[in-house]
């Protein structure tokens, strides 16, 4: 990490947003405005989701923003998990209304009455669909992207005859999480169950994908719930099966939001500002006329057939033809986390060559024009996985595996803060009581984040009790 990063990771998070003018707060308390290169990154995110829902056949619909309150309160699990983050609509004019309307925290009541309405046969299911919407939770304490009160999201609603089928979708969109957030936005990931105090209101099992930030804390990148029969009991889905018989339907929810944009900056910032991966940036290329490009068209007319090249490979890119210095233009283009640019000026013409710079390299590198646009493309492709590669190694470094007791831990925390260092993720051994893992909050202000498929040790013991452990757990602090 820079030095910024180190002293105050927050703070060089909002700068770098700032600079690379991604969104503008808004009037309205812990709302955000999406500029277009803010917005666009949300694009490129729905797009590459998009393909695994039409691989799927599961299409996208909308429903109203406005929940009547009486739908909340059929699920008691679910609007008591809501509740403190409900803003209510309870008058339109000088009139008060019958009853009141929450805005949309999340869709499970008003898609599971519609399911109600539309699901009556056996050979309607599995009804599967997805939103992409805005949604509301009043949130106490905000940061741009990562947690706002109205934010953006895929919410994605199944119903199935067995407990088997809607089951397995739960999981399989896990695995399109982890595929999104691993090779699309070249964060390393970490898949598991949720603990049953972390686990969506209403739900039967949570499962996720967490992330760790530079600043080794965590944020939760994607949920999948398996909703057993909650929801289909309490607004009456039920379908006519095979053996004539009316039964309930399984159901299941699952859900990333735009804190994916905050995750991917504070993933591969760096102290000159955001990194974006190729596969996500909005301008992947940036060509960049350089010297007396004005009086020598050759210049322009090469970078133009190189722009036309690449954009026939679906390259995105731009030529910067401002009157603004190369100097001001490199600097303005960097702190946009554009992942490469290419200078071309009057010497460069005549060697027959271009010089390129890639966003988390130092060094330029001098390459011919000569097949140029194959280069590029293999430098973006190597960008990319090289920003997975770096962001596991730095994983690793800040996982830990060696605390047992709480006391150790504590000891840890204090000697990383000691010292100026990432505290990470711990994985630890967990009882299984609410008392434990409560203790482990209260205590550190650490959080389980999930209970990993696939953990790289087995933990014997519980860290707070001292009582054989029933889970291997990560633990860090969140945003």
């Amino acid at each position: 990490m820079s030095d910024l990063q180190k002293e105050n990771f927050s703070e060089w998070y909002l700068t770098a947003i700032k600079n690379a003018d991604l969104m503008s707060y808004s009037p309205v308390r812990g709302c955000i405005i999406f500029k277009p290169d803010g917005y666009s990154l949300w694009e490129s995110i729905q797009a590459e989701f998009n393909k695994y829902l039409a691989t799927q056949k599961i299409r996208n619909a909308y429903f109203p923003l406005l929940i009547p309150k009486h739908f909340f309160e059929k699920e008691e699990e679910h609007i008591e998990g809501f509740a403190p983050e409900l803003p209510w609509m309870t008058q339109v004019g000088d009139q008060k209304l019958d009853e009141p309307y929450a805005l949309r925290p999340t869709s499970e009541t008003m898609i599971g009455n519609a399911f109600s309405d539309w699901i009556n046969s056996y050979r309607d299911l599995p009804y599967e669909i997805n939103q992409w919407a805005n949604v509301f939770r009043w949130e106490k304490k905000t940061l741009p992207f990562l947690r706002t009160s109205e934010f953006l999201w895929q919410e994605g609603h199944t119903a199935h005859a067995t407990e088997e089928d809607a089951r397995k979708r739960t999981l399989s969109v896990l695995d399109a999480y982890e595929d999104l957030i691993v090779n699309f936005l070249a964060i390393p990931s970490y898949k598991g169950q949720k603990t049953p105090s972390e686990r969506f209101a209403g739900a039967v099992d949570t499962y996720s994908i967490e992330t760790m930030m530079r600043d080794g804390k965590a944020v939760q990148a994607g949920t999948s719930h398996y909703l057993g029969q909650n929801f289909a009991k309490s607004f009456d889905i039920k379908f006519l099966d095979k053996d004539d018989t009316h039964k309930y339907v399984y159901t299941t929810s699952w859900g990333i939001s735009t804190r994916l944009i905050g995750a991917t900056i504070m993933v591969h910032g760096d102290e000159k500002g955001i990194v974006l991966p190729p596969k996500i940036a909005p301008t992947q290329v940036v060509l960049i006329p350089v010297g007396p490009w004005q009086k020598n068209p050759e210049i322009m007319e090469t970078l133009q057939k190189i722009q036309t090249n690449l954009e026939a490979k679906n390259i995105r890119v731009e030529i910067d033809d401002s009157d603004n210095t190369p100097g001001y233009k490199f600097n303005e283009w960097e702190q946009k986390g554009v992942p490469m640019h290419v200078e071309l000026g009057p010497r460069d013409i005549k060697n027959s060559s271009a010089v390129i710079k890639m966003r988390d390299l130092d060094d330029k590198d001098s390459v011919a024009l000569d097949g140029i646009e194959d280069k590029i493309s293999q430098e973006l492709d190597t960008m990319q996985t090289k920003l997975l590669e770096s962001a596991k190694a730095r994983n690793k470094a800040n996982e830990h595996y060696d605390i047992d007791t709480l006391d150790d831990f504590k000891k840890h925390i204090a000697t990383c803060k000691e010292n100026n260092e990432v505290p990470g993720f711990v994985l630890i051994g967990w009882d299984g009581t609410d008392e434990t893992e409560a203790k482990i909050k209260e205590e550190t202000g650490f959080t389980t984040r999930n209970i990993p498929f696939n953990p790289p040790m087995e933990k014997k013991v519980d860290i707070v009790s001292g009582k054989p452990a029933k889970y291997t757990v990560w633990i860090a602090r969140a945003y």
